[in-house]
């Protein structure tokens, strides 16, 4: 057996024995409720330890006088709370404390009127900067408006140029005879074929 740090001793194979491996230590369980007392106490009586009265006196004034100091303490600290929390609230603190606020409050009122005139001018050319785009662009509208009724109106003189031109060559009752013998004098022959690029490879012959 070896004596180690605490006063307990080991046996020679727990200290010989290899660190890695696990230790599993016997414990000793608790007794249960339903478990009779052991044999060797069923007589026994717990009595006290036995008090000295010297020592309770004692020990009842240091308490008593614990006591006393502490609620002095606490008296004493709540005391000076509470003074400090009457002059900041009535004293020349409250006072001093009043004047830095009004004069911080001024400050920041100065600050505000100068934000709030820097904001307007910034809204001013904002809004004049709007309405100048708004503008041309109800310009621009006005103009492409313009430009595609021009345009319209263009198209649809082209349209009656060309169908004037084209009413020129049309069949009516006075050129009807007319017509008709300059068909007869120019026959055409549609029936033909053409190959891929449109070239006539065959034509069928007139009767």
């Amino acid at each position: 057996m070896f004596q180690v740090a605490g006063g307990r001793a080991l046996p020679v194979a727990r200290l010989l024995a290899p660190r890695g491996g696990a230790r599993v230590e016997s414990v000793r369980g608790r007794k249960s409720r339903s478990d009779p007392p052991a044999r060797s106490k069923e007589g026994r009586l717990k009595v006290p330890p036995p008090v000295d009265p010297v020592e309770m006196v004692v020990l009842k004034e240091r308490f008593t006088e614990y006591q006393l100091i502490m609620r002095a303490l606490r008296l004493e600290f709540k005391e000076e709370v509470l003074r400090k929390k009457y002059e900041e609230e009535t004293g020349s603190l409250a006072e001093e404390r009043a004047r830095q606020e009004a004069q911080e409050h001024q400050i920041l009122m100065a600050w505000n009127d100068a934000e709030n005139l820097r904001m307007l001018k910034l809204r001013q050319l904002r809004v004049q900067k709007e309405t100048e785009e708004a503008e041309h662009r109800k310009q621009e509208v006005i103009l492409q408006r313009e430009q595609e009724m021009q345009t319209f109106i263009q198209e649809k003189e082209q349209e009656i140029l060309q169908l004037q031109e084209e009413a020129k060559n049309f069949i009516t009752l006075e050129n009807l005879d007319e017509r008709i013998e300059a068909a007869l004098d120019n026959p055409r022959n549609y029936n033909y074929a053409i190959d891929r690029d449109g070239r006539v490879v065959r034509r069928t012959v007139l009767n």
